[in-house]
Parts: C-alpha cells; sequence; structure tokens
C-alpha cells in the first residue's frame, strides 16, 4: 500500500500555476547585481550634484575652497541620489541604496587618503629613488647639501632589517605564549595579564623609549646601539602581537578542543597539533600588526641607537641608523635635496613594509594548505 502512494506521488501532476509545456526551475537571485537603473540613477546624480554644487558654490555664492566644495558635493549627491531613486522604487530600495552609496564612500575615501599619502611620498622621493647608489650607499662623508648621485641610504635600511628581525625574535614567542596562556590555561592571574596587555596596546612610544634608555643605557650601561633599538621596539611589537593572538584564540571553535581532548589528546597537545596550527594565518596577522607598528618607530630608536651616517651590521657595538630615524633626520634639515633623500627612505619605507606583509601571508597560507 504505501509503495503504491509513493509512485503515485512520484507521477503526480505538476501544478496548474506551471506552464504546461515548460520546467519549473527554482533561479537564485543575484542580491549584488546592478540594474541600468541602478547604474544611470547613480551616475547621473553624481554628475548632477556635481554640476549644481560647481554653479551655486564657486559661481552664485561667495564660498571657495576644495574641502567644503566635495563635502557639498557628497551631501547634494546624497539628496539627488535618493530623490531619483524614489521616483520608481519602494522605500525599502532607497534606504538600500542610499546605505550602500555611504558605505562605499567611505571605504573610497579611506583608498583615497591612502594613495594619496603613497603618491604624495613617491612624488616628493622620485628623483632620489631614480639614483642607484640610493639604495646601495651610505651617508659617510656625504653633506646635507651633497647632489643625489652621492650617498644612500642602505646603512638605514640594514639598520631597520636587524633591528625589526631582533624584535621579533624576542616578541613573536612571548606574545603567543602570553596568548595562549591567557585564553588556553587561564585562571585569576590571565585576567591581570589581559587587563596589562590592553593597557600597554595604547602605550606612547616615547615612553617605551625612556624605559629603555633609563634600563638598559642609564642603569645598566649600555651604549647607544641595534640592541637598545631592538628592545624598544620590542616594547612596542609585544602588546600588539599578544593582543592581536588573544583575539585570533578567542574566536576559535571550541568544538576542535574538545574533540581533541575527546579523543585522548593532553592540554599541551591540542594547542600544539590543534590550536596552533588552525588560527596560523590569524598569528600571521598579529606578526604583521606588530612589525607594522614596530618598523615605524621613531622617538624609541631616537633615544636609544643613536643616529649615524655610516653602514654599521654589528647591532651590539656602536650606534646603528634605522629608516625611520634617518627619515626624521632628512625632513627637519631644510635642505631640498635632503629632503628628497627623507622622502625616497620612506618610499622604501613603506615597500619594505608592502614585502614583508606579502611574505608572511603568502608563508601562512602556504603551511595551512600543506597540513
Amino acid at each position: 500500500m504505501t509503495a503504491t502512494i509513493d509512485r503515485a506521488s512520484e507521477t503526480a501532476a505538476p501544478s496548474p500555476f506551471a506552464p504546461p509545456d515548460e520546467t519549473v526551475t527554482d533561479t537564485p537571485r543575484v542580491l549584488n547585481s546592478r540594474t541600468p537603473d541602478d547604474a544611470l540613477s547613480f551616475w547621473g546624480s553624481l554628475v548632477g550634484s556635481g554640476a549644481l554644487v560647481w554653479l551655486l558654490y564657486t559661481q552664485i555664492l561667495p564660498f571657495s575652497g576644495r574641502i567644503g566644495f566635495v563635502v557639498c558635493w557628497f551631501i547634494a549627491f546624497l539628496v539627488m541620489y535618493a530623490g531619483v531613486t524614489a521616483m520608481g522604487n519602494p522605500r525599502n530600495v532607497v534606504v538600500d541604496r542610499l546605505m550602500s552609496a555611504i558605505v562605499r564612500s567611505g571605504a573610497l575615501f579611506v583608498f583615497g587618503t591612502l594613495a594619496t599619502a603613497v603618491v604624495f611620498t613617491f612624488m616628493r622621493g622620485v628623483e632620489a629613488l631614480t639614483n642607484v647608489n640610493f639604495f646601495t650607499d651610505d651617508m659617510a662623508g656625504v653633506r646635507p647639501t651633497s647632489t643625489l648621485d652621492n650617498g644612500g641610504i642602505l646603512h638605514a635600511i640594514v639598520g631597520s632589517l636587524i633591528e625589526v628581525g631582533l624584535a621579533v625574535i624576542v616578541t613573536l614567542p612571548l606574545g603567543i605564549g602570553c596568548a595562549v596562556y591567557m585564553n588556553e590555561v587561564g585562571g585569576k592571574f590571565s585576567k591581570v595579564v589581559r587587563t596589562i596587555v590592553e593597557a600597554m596596546t595604547a602605550l606612547p612610544s616615547i615612553v617605551a623609549g625612556l624605559f629603555i634608555y633609563t634600563t638598559l643605557i642609564v642603569t645598566l650601561g649600555l651604549s647607544r646601539t641595534g640592541i637598545a633599538a631592538a628592545a624598544a621596539i620590542g616594547v612596542m611589537m609585544l602588546p600588539i602581537i599578544a593582543r592581536s593572538a588573544d583575539v585570533v584564540l578567542r574566536v576559535m571553535p571550541g568544538g576542535l578542543r574538545e574533540a581533541s581532548l575527546a579523543l585522548g589528546a593532553s592540554k599541551w597537545q591540542t594547542v600544539k597539533q590543534v590550536v596552533l596550527p588552525t588560527v596560523r594565518p590569524g598569528l600571521a596577522t598579529a606578526l604583521i600588526l606588530g612589525i607594522a607598528r614596530g618598523v615605524g618607530e621613531t622617538s624609541p630608536v631616537l633615544l636609544t641607537s643613536g643616529a649615524s651616517t655610516y653602514f654599521n651590521a654589528n647591532p651590539t657595538n656602536e650606534p646603528m641608523n634605522s629608516l625611520p630615524l634617518f627619515v626624521f633626520s632628512a625632513v627637519r634639515s631644510g635642505e631640498p635635496l635632503f629632503i628628497a633623500r627623507g622622502f625616497g627612505a620612506a618610499m622604501v619605507l613603506l615597500l619594505l613594509v608592502l614585502i614583508l606583509f606579502i611574505i608572511t601571508r603568502f608563508l601562512a597560507r602556504q603551511k595551512v594548505g600543506r597540513r
């Protein structure tokens, strides 16, 4: 009896609402598609609001200034875009398009700000960047008024790499270990550690430099070297790495830990073989954030490493220059050619951070894919 009913249900007639000779198929609706009406409304409102604001702002009213013009243009665009959209769409569509325009405008503003800073730095330092000696020589015996075909920033590049590398060697295991303690071990003292880490993330860089200067240089008698600068940079990087790693470990699904413990693994085995491999891309991001914070610090390096114009690859002896310190010294010199060298060094610093970011993300993804 049941089999007969099942066969009958399988061969049941199609719905009377369906076309007689066509097969009804469910097709998902594309949410992010843009219709011609959307595009024309957007671009028409953008151009029309710009023309209207230009006429009122610059020709009729006694106003001036680029910032005021852009702000008025944006406000007029939102009003016009909402009005044009409301002519043929319900209220929810108007609100959706208006919020989408605001969010995209915010993203465009952030990207434009970053692009403007990069382009401005590149244009001011392009004269120095086009000289090969800028990357292969140091500034020993070179005057601030010397032409750009003399001297370079090799000593600053090597100094930054050594100082940040030494800081990473110390802060990476300490930061990850601190995050593991706060999340996997726990206890009453872990709350105190978390509070201290969160407070240190807002530590001013000059305070870190003064701490290392007072402790290592004044109290212990250590001279201004790359080791002292690396210690100051490490003080700035440690809370960033620990806090970022803590957030990554806290958002990891607890079911993975429970499954590992249920299979008989110990706490340490769970952390080593399950937790850390799972969150490795997030830990790589924490390392990137820490490096980005430390590689651009100027005041701690100024107090602890001292400025030098010659090449020095020994962090335990004599002052060691770095890119932020070189940029600071060059820009405040007042000499146009030396200022150009400073902007060129700033562009190299940006490229160095970008390269470190790409390498770290690539290594993290490679290791995750091999498991």
